[in-house]
């Protein structure tokens, strides 16, 4: 008779592991941020004529919300391969994450169509430079199935942010009457994600440490 084994060891370590919890609350931020970006930034844009008395065609409407985009990718590309050439570090996903936790509000407060795009062209940079770094750090700690677990694991409950960001935004803003509560709320998450990625950090540095301070 083969040795009885457990069906999913990897799913225990997985739900048990405060590291991977708060992986999902950094993901969390991050993905928060992202779909208001993708929901907000239409209405954004046709409030210009409300707001700065500047009027844009629809085709001029398409091509302003592709914007940010375009730069966000440039940007995530040396970002990531600054963080492959030295290392994914601490600040590499810390440094996006209050970036955007800033400017996500910020954008409502600009004077001019441009100067908007231009903040949330920052924001968007944030978010796309910090997710591919993001999810090197469950294998950082985690090896094989564990490590799939984990991954499965954040993006379920990350993605939840993919309901709650639309959910919540216009919920606030039927309440409110203005976006500038909703859009304070989303860089909440997102300025959680950076306290969050310190402290993590923190705590595997601590850990290490006394690792080696056992060893010897």
């Amino acid at each position: 008779m083969p040795p009885q084994h457990s069906k999913h060891p990897s799913v225990r370590t997985v739900l048990f592991n405060k590291r991977v919890w708060v992986l999902c609350l950094i993901y969390f931020g991050f993905i928060y941020g992202l779909y208001t970006l993708a929901f907000l930034l239409p209405t954004i844009i046709s409030g210009f004529q409300q707001q700065f008395g500047t009027t844009f065609n629809v085709l001029e409407k398409g091509l302003i919300t592709a914007v940010p985009y375009l730069p966000a990718a440039i940007v995530m590309h040396f970002w990531s391969r600054d963080a492959t050439r030295r290392g994914c570090r601490t600040w590499h996903i810390a440094i996006p994450a209050l970036t955007g936790a800033i400017s996500i509000p910020l954008a409502l407060f600009m004077e001019s169509p441009a100067s908007t795009i231009a903040v949330i062209t920052v924001t968007a940079c944030s978010i796309f430079s910090a997710l591919p770094n993001f999810w090197t750090l469950p294998t950082q700690f985690l090896t094989g199935a564990s490590a799939a677990a984990a991954i499965a694991l954040i993006n379920t409950i990350g993605n939840v942010a993919g309901f709650s960001a639309g959910y919540i935004t216009g919920a606030v803003r039927g309440v409110t009457g203005t976006y500038v509560f909703p859009m304070l709320i989303v860089g909440g998450p997102m300025l959680l994600s950076a306290i969050l990625m310190v402290l993590l950090s923190r705590s595997g540095q601590e850990s290490q440490a006394a690792s080696a301070t056992q060893e010897h």
